[in-house]
């Protein structure tokens, strides 16, 4: 997903790069939005309950409203508005210095500056009490029982009592967070990190609690991420070397990256998905920076296309391989022709069978099934799109 954030900046200056019309450019934009918060509101939202069970359908008092579509449509809303609006004001030949490119787009870098000093304050300063919750996992033992999660603290980053789970409560709504975080898989939770797993005897109450991995405050930090892939873009637009290109992405990725593992561990920011801390976005988006200065040295400068071509089909269908393949649609419609037990289907059998039982490791079996079934398996329904010329446009 950050990745996903990086390169959806990335694309925005070479998508707004010629704008005829302001008002046609913010009216497509906003039109994207919308789908965007659609799709995410109604495969993460709880309407969609596949790819493992057969049904639909979420009650309106627990409808989750964040997702990672939706943190998509937040960021691309935020910077593709600066980027119509600042266009017409920007000089099309870029001044001498490395640092020109920098001072071109100031006000975009003023308002990263501005969300990151924002997000620090509040993370760090707001006040956390104690909180109340009642269990709704339907499948859970502790269905419909209180717990108190005691905090009275500030600038807690744990699961419990930091900030940016605060404000989703009181704004969201606790009925309307994630009730699977990824924290219920931590060591302090479970005995493995299996969501089937069952609690400690020793777990501490949050164990039960909802959270929002995608919610308000995370997804305001979040944009940095695309910040930095629109800066990525700018690169792209205004120097015409390969070259100085290259070596301006590789020494930002690697100073990011740099940045971000010094934050974490000198134990001044943890890197931590679920809170999207700063130096969770200077490690990912140094990453998201080398590898696409890789990619672009194997197929733009040395011309090796072909390998990567499956991964260039998936990419000009990424709406249909996400939903489909990510949010299991597809594998949900497989799992619907079974074979006397709803968990004898060909999907389950492939992945027990080939893989989970040959490694004799769930995590490892997963894992390969994804690398060595699922990604050429939609590479190649991708590449037929291709030649069918039938794309998911949003």
């Amino acid at each position: 997903m950050p990745f996903f954030l990086f390169i959806v900046g990335m694309a925005i200056p070479l998508t707004f790069k010629r704008i005829s019309s302001r008002d046609h450019a913010v009216k497509k934009m906003i039109v994207r939005t919308l789908k965007l918060l659609f799709w995410g509101i109604m495969l993460q939202g709880g309407f969609s309950h596949a790819p493992d069970k057969l049904s639909y359908g979420v009650d309106m008092k627990k409808i989750r409203w964040s997702g990672i579509l939706q943190r998509i449509a937040f960021a691309y809303l935020v910077m593709a508005l600066m980027e119509i609006l600042k266009k017409k004001r920007h000089a099309k030949d870029l001044p001498p210095g490395w640092l020109s490119i920098f001072k071109l787009y100031a006000s975009q870098w003023l308002m990263g500056a501005c969300i990151l000093v924002i997000y620090l304050a509040v993370i760090y300063g707001m006040y956390v009490p104690h909180w109340q919750f009642t269990v709704n996992d339907e499948e859970s033992s502790d269905y419909g029982k209180a717990f108190t999660v005691e905090c009275g603290v500030r600038g807690k980053l744990d699961p419990a009592c930091n900030a940016v789970g605060y404000i989703d409560r009181k704004i969201l709504g606790i009925n309307h967070l994630h009730q699977q975080p990824a924290w219920k898989r931590s060591e302090a939770c479970t005995e493995t990190i299996t969501y089937e797993a069952p609690f400690q005897t020793s777990a501490p109450t949050w164990c039960n609690a909802p959270f929002e991995p995608e919610g308000i405050l995370s997804s305001i930090s979040s944009v940095l991420s695309t910040i930095i892939g629109v800066h990525f873009g700018h690169v792209l637009v205004h120097l015409k070397d390969d070259t100085a290109r290259l070596k301006h992405w590789t020494v930002m990725g690697l100073s990011l990256l740099i940045s971000g593992l010094v934050l974490h561990f000198t134990h001044a920011m943890p890197l931590n998905k679920q809170l999207y801390t700063f130096s969770y976005v200077c490690v990912t988006s140094g990453a998201a920076a080398l590898v696409f200065s890789a990619i672009y040295v194997l197929v733009d400068m040395r011309g090796w296309k072909s390998m990567f071509l499956p991964f260039q089909r998936m990419g000009m269908n990424a709406m249909l391989v996400y939903v489909m393949a990510a949010e299991g649609i597809f594998a949900g419609f497989i799992n619907g022709w079974y074979y006397n037990d709803p968990h004898n289907t060909l999907i389950y059998w492939i992945q027990k069978h080939v893989f989970i039982g040959v490694w004799n490791s769930q995590r490892v079996g997963i894992l390969l099934y994804v690398i060595f079934a699922e990604i050429p398996f939609w590479g190649i329904v991708a590449a037929i799109f291709h030649r069918l010329e039938i794309y998911w446009k949003l």
